[in-house]
């Protein structure tokens, strides 16, 4: 790497302490460091007990095939064995996720745009300030360090090592490959997509086919010891919540799958997250050059009969077909879709330098770069700051309804009071009581009734459940009438109300 290159990535380093340190800085001041999920809560309640106990177990004693990102919760567990502070260790991986997707997608620019070299700081510095991003990297989940991952293999392959040094490259391949799906089991996507890849690439078919194995072969390995896990503790090759989100969403997958694709693509592109008006992120405004690179990245690897330029495209766009097909959801900023967005800026700001060169007219262009590059700078800023701003608000959503009763459990019940609650990130890492869960992340046996809420009310009192814990958006009116209970505490926080939702409540179950 040369010295110029050294001091873009220190460049890019520099940013992301200043975005990560604005989100978290403002955070703090409005309602104290935290995560913007109460699902943050949840994974480091697995880290912190695999540390403990050498086991993956969010109920100390109860194995669970719960997580979704083993690979994570290791990450995260390493910071607990050094003893360092959690929130720092969580941030810490959280701003280094957001370099390596920084890197990652400085390097894939170079090999799929070489004459825009010049220009990788530019993208580098986008990506970093692109605020679903930075409010990912802050939230204490995995989701970042996957688009990061995603993107690093993708230029793996785009390197063309695999067909040069053959082997090795392909062996490492498959392994990240494999550490992909660990960090979310969505990598499946691009797992199918490089196999791919490998097959068309030059060769005899033996050749091809040796190819494709060896890769395959290799990714699996790093899988088997948590499909086996899986299966062991659950009886399903894939973790609870898999199974678990679906049949709690499963009203949405009733829409027709056209309409369910064409809004969440349009969100992912930086769209609104209801309706077709509206703005949710500067990079909608790389929707154009984002049309203008499909057809060259087409035709490029038409005529040379690969899968590289393409290949990104191909796996964005098999991310969002995918939650379509399984978990048509926008909430919470998108997150379920966000490693579909590193490659639309990609491919958008590639697009958009094209057309910018078309412009024969030397005054014309540099007029067209100034006026383009100033809108999208300060738009980006702008989301920026937006961003910061609902990121604290999200922390202190969590702060003030999931912290403040899990606080309230640790210190107003007994230790071994069985809890059925909803949302138990927070609970479990704070109050650690033995836990109902009516989501299914640790109560696989609910996912069955999580459509029928009588059955949830059945199921909790056939299991003696002492205290019920509601959330907001999840009242479970119908258990309350039908249960005998008693409300003991509510947290009154101002701004769940504010946006006609329930506070969470903790009822006493009284039992016969």
């Amino acid at each position: 790497m040369t010295a110029v290159y050294k001091y873009r990535y220190w460049l890019i380093g520099g940013a992301v302490v200043l975005v990560m340190g604005l989100f978290i800085g403002l955070s703090a001041a409005n309602s104290g460091p935290g995560f913007p999920l109460d699902d943050g809560w949840i994974h480091q309640t697995y880290a912190r007990n695999l540390a403990r106990n050498g086991r993956f177990e969010f109920i100390p004693g109860i194995v669970s095939a719960g997580s979704t990102s083993p690979l994570w919760t290791i990450l995260l567990a390493i910071g607990y064995l050094l003893r360092l502070p959690y929130l720092l260790w969580a941030y810490l991986l959280g701003g280094l996720s957001l370099w390596l997707l920084a890197w990652a997608g400085m390097r894939l620019w170079r090999q799929l745009w070489p004459d825009f070299t010049w220009q990788d700081w530019l993208v580098g510095l986008v990506l970093v300030l692109t605020w679903p991003l930075v409010w990912a990297a802050a939230s204490g989940m995995e989701t970042l360090l996957f688009a990061a991952l995603g993107l690093v293999l993708v230029g793996e392959f785009a390197s063309d090592k695999w067909q040069v040094a053959g082997g090795k490259s392909l062996i490492l391949l498959g392994f990240l490959s494999g550490l992909l799906i660990l960090v979310r089991p969505d990598g499946l996507v691009l797992l199918l997509l490089l196999g791919v890849g490998l097959f068309l690439g030059a060769g005899t078919m033996k050749q091809r086919v040796k190819r494709a194995a060896m890769f395959g072969g290799t990714a699996v390995l790093p899988l088997l010891p948590y499909f086996t896990f899986n299966l062991w503790s659950s009886g399903s090759v894939w973790p609870n919540t898999f199974y678990a989100k679906q049949i709690e969403y499963a009203t949405l997958l009733a829409q027709p799958l056209v309409s369910r694709l064409a809004r969440l693509l349009f969100f992912s592109l930086g769209g609104p997250e209801n309706g077709w008006r509206g703005v949710s992120g500067a990079h909608l405004l790389l929707l154009p050059g984002l049309v203008t690179a499909v057809t060259p990245s087409l035709r490029t690897d038409w005529q040379k009969k690969q899968l590289v330029h393409l290949l990104p495209l191909l796996w964005a766009g098999g991310h969002v077909v995918l939650y379509a097909w399984r978990l048509p959801v926008t909430y919470q900023h998108g997150r379920y879709l966000l490693a579909a967005l590193p490659v639309w800026i990609l491919y958008g700001l590639a697009g958009w330098f094209w057309l910018l060169n078309q412009i024969q007219d030397k005054r014309v262009a540099f007029l067209s770069r100034q006026v383009s590059s100033l809108t999208f700078g300060i738009l980006l800023l702008f989301f920026l700051l937006l961003g910061g701003q609902s990121y604290a608000q999200d922390v202190a959503f969590i702060q003030g309804e999931m912290v403040t009763v899990a606080h309230w459990l640790a210190e107003n019940t007994p230790p071994d009071a069985l809890i059925a609650a909803h949302d138990i990130g927070a609970i479990g890492y704070f109050a650690e009581r033995p836990l109902l869960d009516l989501a299914g992340l640790v109560t696989p046996a609910i996912i069955p009734y999580l459509d029928d809420e009588a059955k949830i009310g059945r199921y909790i009192q056939d299991s003696q459940a002492h205290y019920l814990v509601t959330a907001p958006g999840w009242p479970y009116n119908q258990i309350i009438d039908k249960l005998s209970i008693t409300k003991i505490y509510t947290t009154h926080y101002l701004w769940t109300q504010q946006n006609g939702l329930n506070n969470m409540t903790v009822y006493q179950i009284n039992l016969p």
